[in-house]
């Protein structure tokens, strides 16, 4: 398990937990499959950007491979 901060360790198929973007305030997070990767530095200190496979965007807090 990652803290999701290095896009080196998320892909595609990666099943994750994001916080939304309205969700920032409480740390809410939400689980989901990635879909695509919109963060194109290679770290990121908030987590990287991703689309989940239901279409909802947000920076990864965990992942489970």
């Amino acid at each position: 398990m990652a803290d999701g901060k290095e896009r080196k360790d998320i892909y595609p198929g990666l099943e994750v937990d994001i916080v939304l973007k309205q969700d920032q305030r409480t740390g809410k997070t939400t689980r989901g499959v990635v879909k695509d990767l919109l963060t194109k530095s290679p770290k990121h200190p908030h987590g990287i950007k991703v689309r989940l496979e239901d279409g909802q965007v947000g920076r990864v807090k965990q992942t489970y491979a």
